[in-house]
C-alpha cells in the first residue's frame, strides 16, 4: 500500500510556495494602490456608454477592442438586439472618447451611433464585499458545526470540523493568489465574477474532503487497533479515484470555456478552474494529513492535544 500519508511535511511546503508569493503581492498593492487587488470598474464606477452599430459587433471582439487601446477594464454587453452595445469602461473624458470613435470607425468600418453617455457608480460597494465575506464566516460555522454533528460518534470530531476549514481557506487563498499574480502580470482588475468565482470554490472545496473524512470513520469503525495513520492512508486510496474523477469532468468544461468561451468569462472561468485544482490537491494532500498531523501533535498542533506520534508499519492493502 503506498503511503501518502508520510510525505506529509513536503505538501505543506509545496502549498506554502504557492500561497506566499500571492500574499506577498496582495500586500505589494496594498502599498501602492491601497487595495490587494487591481479593482474594476464594478468597484469603482467609471463610465456607461451605449452604442448602435450598423452590423452585430461581438461583445469578446469589442473588449479586444479596446484591450488593443490599452483599456483592461471593461465590461460590454448586447441590449435590445445584436447592434447595440452597452460598454461600462474607466472614466472617459471627451477627448478619449472622440479618440475611440475614431479607432472604432477604422477598425468597424464605420463609426457607431451613440445613444447614451454617462458616468455610474460602482455596481458592488463596500457594503455588498462586507456583506459577502460575512456570509462566508457564517457559511465556515455551519460547515463546522455539521461536520462535528455528523462526526460526533468519532474520536475528536472537532478535528474533522477544523481541518475541513483549513483547507476550504486553503483553496481561496491559491485562488487569490493566483488573481493577484495575474493581475501584476497580465493587469486583471477584480469583477463581481471575482466573488462569484470565489464562492464556488468555497462550495466545491468541502465536497471531496467530506467524502474523504466519511471513509475515515468508516474505516475506524472497521479497523479498530490499526494506527491512525494507516487508516487515514487507506482511505485516501480508496476514494482518490473518485474524487479525481469527479474533479476532472468539471475541468474538462472549464477548459473548454478557457479555449472557445470568450474573453469576457475567462478570467471568472480560469479561477474557478485553479481554486477547483486547488480543492481536488487539498482534500488529498492538506485535508487528510492535517488530521493525521493533529493526531501525532506534530508542530502547533501539539498544543491542542494528540497522541503520540506512531510508526507506520507497512500492512498489505
Amino acid at each position: 500500500m503506498y503511503d501518502i500519508i508520510k510525505h506529509r511535511r513536503w505538501y505543506y511546503i509545496f502549498s506554502t510556495f504557492v500561497i506566499v508569493p500571492g500574499l506577498l503581492i496582495m500586500l505589494y498593492s496594498m502599498i501602492t494602490i491601497g487595495t490587494p487587488f487591481r479593482l474594476a470598474i464594478d468597484f469603482t464606477g467609471g463610465s456607461l456608454w451605449e452604442l448602435r452599430f450598423q452590423e452585430p459587433i461581438p461583445p469578446g471582439e469589442m473588449v479586444s477592442f479596446f484591450q488593443s487601446q490599452g483599456i483592461r477594464d471593461v465590461n460590454v454587453h448586447t441590449i435590445g438586439d445584436e447592434y447595440t452595445l452597452v460598454i461600462r469602461t474607466k472614466p472617459l473624458d471627451p477627448a478619449e472618447k472622440q479618440q475611440l470613435l475614431e479607432a472604432m470607425a477604422q477598425a468597424f468600418g464605420h463609426e457607431p451611433e451613440e445613444l447614451q453617455f454617462r458616468a455610474v457608480g460602482p455596481t458592488v460597494g463596500k457594503e455588498v464585499t462586507r456583506t459577502a465575506f460575512i456570509a462566508v464566516f457564517m457559511a465556515s460555522l455551519v460547515i463546522l458545526g455539521f461536520i462535528i454533528w455528523a462526526f460526533r460518534q468519532v474520536d475528536h470530531p472537532v478535528r474533522y470540523g477544523v481541518a475541513a476549514i483549513i483547507a476550504m481557506v486553503h483553496d481561496v487563498l491559491v485562488a487569490s493568489a493566483f488573481f493577484s499574480l495575474m493581475g501584476f502580470i497580465a493587469g486583471w482588475e477584480v469583477d463581481a465574477l471575482f466573488l462569484t468565482a470565489l464562492l464556488t470554490v468555497i462550495g466545491f472545496s468541502v465536497q471531496d474532503t467530506i467524502v474523504v473524512f466519511d471513509r475515515i470513520r468508516e474505516n475506524s469503525r472497521r479497523r479498530k487497533g490499526e494506527p491512525f495513520d494507516i487508516i487515514a492512508n487507506r482511505s485516501l486510496l480508496e476514494t482518490m479515484q473518485r474524487s479525481i474523477a469527479t474533479q476532472i469532468n468539471a475541468m474538462f468544461v472549464m477548459i473548454a470555456l478557457l479555449l472557445f468561451g470568450g474573453v469576457t468569462i475567462r478570467q471568472f472561468i480560469a479561477t474557478m478552474f485553479i481554486g477547483m485544482l486547488s480543492g481536488t490537491y487539498s482534500s488529498i494532500f492538506i485535508a487528510t494529513p492535517l488530521l493525521v498531523s493533529w493526531h501525532n501533535r506534530e508542530g502547533i498542533f501539539g498544543w491542542f492535544g494528540g497522541r503520540k506520534k506512531t510508526k507506520i508499519k507497512k500492512v498489505s492493502a
